[in-house]
């Protein structure tokens, strides 16, 4: 995006990737579907240290101008209910391919297998250093996209913040974000697989760092999906810290079994059958034993304090954590280049003019939905344009 902004604007641009092909990292997102953004991406939706950072960049370049500017590129997106946008081929392969001949049409001068190892000021200009060090190429202007260290595989590995450190930026401890939660799960271990939307509370010594509404799978190392990995940029931030995570499987239909059970109170009817009219089946068999109750107990058999209990382990239910997955599955990561040293308009350097960033590099995180490719283009955006103005 960064690439094509610019050489809309009439100049010459060079862009080094270190991959095979660009777009590597987009191929993956949302299950290779490509969520390429969020109807509802503001300020408020994203983890930053500085709010009107983020809300002067999306008053310039939001979703609805995203969507115009890939739309014109030839990538066709709708929105779900919930505000996921997905390209209409729902395939992140053809957005690359589209991304990939803009480029080309563009004229960008695309050096792939290539990396910059250092970024040095030079008259007014920058001297890059590139490959094992032995080329080094004259520019007038530089934009930082190279992300963070999530999915190192895919080339990210954060290894220009040192170089961007000795240039005077404040570089906030990267860690991994939008991973999968490692907890304790023994008392879990037969729900391994079990999918369904749950309402999260992540608690350090009684206080609430962080809640979400979302998906989720138990798994065997701990938790995965929507809802736990929003969550876990706070976990990785507290090596070493006591954690619980307070489950509530009841977040949309509390009302409706509680309903149920009232009509039915009465009667002997399995407690693991009323479960199971708003639960997944293989819930009902570990909750219940959990609530020190017989596992075929019937409704009518349980006392008031019984149901009270029950009613609040499924709505209570915890687990200690004990880490995230680390960079290797996290989606993207938190830290990077404070936003304090950066323009939002332009994304250029407070500290070094003619150096501009974008996207996962900047010490800004969104959950999962399409927000973090959104501050992506935004970013990427404003950068392109205000390099080559």
């Amino acid at each position: 995006m960064a690439a094509l902004e610019a050489a809309r604007q009439g100049v010459l641009v060079t862009l080094f990737d270190t991959n095979m092909i660009v777009g590597r990292k987009l191929l993956v997102t949302g299950n290779g579907r490509c969520n390429i953004s969020n109807v509802n991406a503001a300020a408020g939706t994203y983890t930053c240290a500085d709010r009107t950072f983020l809300e002067t960049a999306f008053s310039l370049f939001g979703h609805e101008e995203t969507v115009t500017c890939l739309r014109e590129l030839g990538i066709l997106t709708y929105s779900t209910p919930d505000g996921w946008c997905y390209p209409l081929s729902n395939s992140a392969a053809t957005v690359a391919d589209a991304l990939t001949a803009m480029l080309d049409l563009a004229g960008v001068d695309v050096r792939l297998k290539t990396k910059v190892v250092d970024i040095r000021p030079t008259g007014g200009k920058f001297t890059l250093t590139v490959g094992g060090g032995s080329r080094t190429q004259s520019v007038d202007r530089v934009i930082v996209a190279s992300g963070g260290k999530a999915y190192p595989a895919l080339g990210s590995r954060g290894s220009l913040f040192p170089v961007l450190a000795r240039l005077g930026h404040a570089i906030t401890p990267v860690r991994p974000a939008l991973a999968p939660i490692i907890a304790d799960v023994k008392h879990l271990y037969k729900l391994q697989g079990v999918r369904l939307d749950v309402g999260l509370k992540l608690f350090e010594s009684g206080r609430v760092l962080g809640e979400t509404v979302g998906n989720m799978m138990f798994t065997q190392f701990g938790f995965s999906g929507p809802a736990p990995m929003n969550l876990s940029h706070l976990v990785s931030a507290r090596p070493g810290a006591t954690l619980i995570l307070s489950i509530d499987l009841l977040p949309h239909h509390r009302a409706e079994l509680i309903g149920l059970t009232t009509r039915m109170r009465s009667l002997p009817v399995p407690v693991r059958v009323i479960l199971g009219s708003v639960l997944p089946p293989k819930i009902a068999p570990v909750v219940i034993p959990l609530a020190k109750l017989p596992a075929e107990v019937c409704l009518a058999d349980l006392s008031q304090k019984d149901l009270d209990r029950l009613f609040h382990l499924l709505t209570h239910l915890k687990a200690k954590v004990k880490d995230t997955r680390g960079f290797k599955f996290a989606q993207v990561s938190t830290g990077g280049v404070s936003v304090s040293d950066v323009d939002p308009s332009t994304m250029e350097s407070r500290i070094v003019p003619g150096l501009h960033f974008a996207g996962e590099v900047l010490d800004v995180v969104g959950p999962c939905g399409g927000y973090n490719l959104q501050f992506a283009w935004t970013t990427g955006a404003l950068a392109g344009a205000a390099a080559a103005g």
